[in-house]
């Protein structure tokens, strides 16, 4: 029996995705849990997995296409079984491949303009080129008979995307979008109020030097300040589980678990992966996690449970020189904690002027959810936990 592949819904909210590859051919294979495609979201570029064992079939949407959620795009098939009918269109004279996409008509009388669908039509050439390309289909205006979509046409719509400026595609994309929108809403609608703390920083660089090459040795991973801090942090929230809970829109929600999400740049913006249960895990298992992470956000490779269900933020800029800053929250989260770099400078040690390295934190907190002797108390066990990492971590393996 056949079983469809659908445009799925990888996030809240969402309507649309669009098909960025397909990682598997038509006629080719597949087995049940394999990537078979990625999708682009207004998060980030996500593969999906093949919901059946069997060989793709009926492909009906390529790369570029934006799809609604929930649309069959392909079926997966056993061996000789032929796909089910394709939903009915006309096509030309020609040979070609046909999808749906939408056109909007101009409006009338100042009337706002209705969406209606047309037929897009492409030869087999072009669709090739598309797909290797990565051509939007939706923008190109063919130039052959009745509009259909030629192979110089693909190629001239690349040829134009290729010479953009980098600084617009950069501006226009899904994630970009999606940090305007959210640090918008966030900062408009979450009353955010701060607590900042100045700490001495000696014993997390004595601590990261004393279990990096443990670390290093075992599990083929460089230690970094996040992954301790990430370590210590979960710890902290897991005796505070007001720090660690949500807001669901007229109540607090109390989390069970600790997943923190570390904030990274990428090329279009920022993602917040996440290290699940990070309370509970070794900082060998937190810097394995937080390399293969990060690896794959850089790749356009992370998959939808890797940016779900964070309980906490961190953001660490210290690694481009900022000595503090105020972040903005994550909804439904309730804080999010920015650090700054490690320096030294000129503190009082009993009364006299002495150079010792130092870290800035900011907290950032609702609070419809914590109050501020509630913050302060959480900052106040983070500063031991700074001063007294091995006490707070253990083992690392």
């Amino acid at each position: 029996m056949a079983i469809s592949v659908v445009m799925p819904a990888l996030e809240m909210a969402q309507e649309t995705g669009k098909l960025i590859s397909w990682l598997k051919k038509e006629g080719e294979s597949v087995a049940k849990g394999e990537p078979l495609l990625e999708v682009e979201t207004d998060k980030a570029v996500m593969e999906v997995e093949s919901p059946a064992e069997g060989v793709l079939a009926g492909v009906k949407v390529q790369a570029g296409a934006e799809v609604p959620v929930g649309r069959t795009i392909a079926w997966i098939v056993k061996p000789g079984e032929a796909p089910p009918a394709e939903e009915a269109h006309i096509e030309s004279g020609r040979k070609s491949a046909s999808v749906q996409a939408p056109f909007v008509h101009p409006p009338k009388s100042g009337a706002p303009a209705p969406v209606t669908i047309r037929e897009i039509k492409i030869s087999p050439k072009a669709r090739r080129l598309a797909s290797e390309q990565g051509v939007d289909l939706t923008s190109v205006r063919g130039s052959g008979p009745g509009g259909e979509i030629l192979a110089a046409d693909i190629l001239a719509a690349a040829e134009s995307k290729s010479n953009a400026p980098a600084a617009s595609q950069a501006e226009g994309s899904p994630i970009a979008r999606l940090m305007a929108e959210r640090t918008t809403q966030s900062w408009t609608t979450v009353p955010h109020f701060f607590v900042i703390r100045e700490l001495e920083a000696s014993a997390l660089n004595e601590a990261r030097h004393e279990f990096a090459a443990e670390v290093e040795k075992s599990h083929a991973v460089k230690l970094t300040h996040s992954d301790l801090l990430v370590g210590l942090i979960a710890r902290v929230l897991a005796k505070h589980p007001k720090m660690n809970a949500s807001w669901n829109g007229h109540s607090v929600s109390v989390n069970a678990e600790v997943n923190i999400s570390l904030a990274m740049a990428v090329n279009e913006g920022v993602v917040a992966p996440v290290i699940p249960h990070a309370d509970k895990a070794s900082l060998a298992a937190i810097a394995t996690q937080r390399r293969d992470l990060a690896e794959r956000a850089r790749a356009n490779k992370l998959r939808p449970a890797d940016l779900a269900s964070g309980t906490f933020t961190i953001s660490n800029l210290g690694m481009f020189e900022v000595d503090a800053f105020t972040a903005i929250i994550t909804p439904p989260q309730a804080a999010i904690l920015a650090v700054g770099r490690i320096a030294d400078r000129v503190i009082a040690v009993n009364g006299q002027p002495a150079v010792r390295p130092m870290i800035t934190l900011t907290l950032s907190s609702d609070h419809r959810v914590v109050d501020g002797a509630r913050a302060a108390e959480f900052m106040r066990e983070v500063a031991d936990a700074i001063a007294n990492p091995s006490k707070w971590l253990g083992g690392t393996d």
